[in-house]
């Protein structure tokens, strides 16, 4: 299985409250009229941390039978806690996800060798394909790239890394040291392209919440050759990329959901709505863009 191609971390919609199911399933359905490749229900972007574990399974079951076998489903399944990663992502598995997203542990920050066998460990309780994510900026810990080399040697399950570190040197030293058939995704829109330049294959993108179809064309003409085009693609959205992230991740997103009219901007405590400065400059920014 490939996971070339762009790939839409979805928000967890809410109303009043409760998970808001129409709203989730109306979102999956505009991702695949925009050509998404995938889609990942509870990651960070769909609020996991604030999930109880009914939910959790419930926005994955919804997922997949929303999608149909018309685009890849990779669930969410990271914890740091090793037992309760292995019976998400196993839980995963028996409803019928495609793969499964598997988060850095969190706070608890283990050793290189703690990290290694807790992928380990999950990666020996299923047998669906798994992609890591590093992504230190909010679990506090990195993926080694010696890990990672690891970790794909020892588990053929094992096939990918969704990369959020910021870093297109990292992209490079991971490209080089992995085996060819280890697929790199970027982890942040605004780095996409440059990550598509030194080897990734496609992305795990919040912006595709919006702009399904814009982010899919971004990496269909890279991975065509057509890096002119990817470019242009870039270029226009970058602002929204960035604006994205001026607030905690999803809340700027379920703001701009919000304004068209796609779901309401609720999120859980500890998140909350967006300042009206930061409010302010993203309606400018959607404004510019025609949204």
């Amino acid at each position: 299985m490939s996971f070339a191609g762009a790939h839409t971390a979805l928000v967890t919609p809410f109303r009043d409250g409760q998970f808001d199911i129409p709203a989730f399933k109306a979102l999956i359905e505009e991702q695949i009229a925009g050509g998404i490749a995938g889609i990942i229900p509870v990651g960070t972007t769909g609020e996991s941390p604030t999930l109880d574990h009914d939910e959790h399974l419930s926005v994955i079951k919804v997922a997949i039978e929303t999608a149909a076998g018309r685009c890849k489903v990779i669930a969410g399944t990271g914890s740091n806690s090793t037992a309760e990663a292995i019976d998400l992502t196993q839980a995963a598995e028996k409803a019928g996800a495609d793969a499964a997203l598997l988060v850095a542990p969190y706070y608890n920050k283990p050793s290189p060798e703690g990290l290694y066998l807790h992928f380990a460990a999950i990666a020996q309780s299923v047998k669906i394909p798994l992609v890591l994510y590093s992504i230190p900026g909010r679990c506090g810990i990195e993926i080694s790239v010696d890990t990672t080399v690891r970790l794909a040697r020892d588990f053929k399950n094992i096939v990918a890394i969704k990369e959020a570190g910021g870093s297109v040197e990292r992209v490079n030293q991971l490209r080089a040291a992995l085996p060819p058939e280890f697929e790199i995704l970027s982890g942040d829109d605004s780095l996409t392209l440059p990550f598509l330049s030194v080897g990734a294959v496609g992305v795990i993108s919040v912006a595709s919440n919006i702009i399904p179809a814009e982010v899919a064309r971004l990496v269909r003409h890279y991975l065509a050759g057509e890096a002119s085009k990817a470019l242009a693609i870039h270029l226009k959205y970058y602002p929204l990329f960035k604006d994205l992230f001026i607030e905690p991740n999803p809340v700027p997103a379920k703001f701009a959901l919000a304004r068209l009219g796609k779901m309401s901007a609720d999120v859980r405590l500890p998140l909350c709505g967006m300042a009206e400065s930061n409010r302010k400059r993203l309606v400018e920014t959607l404004e510019k863009l025609g949204l």
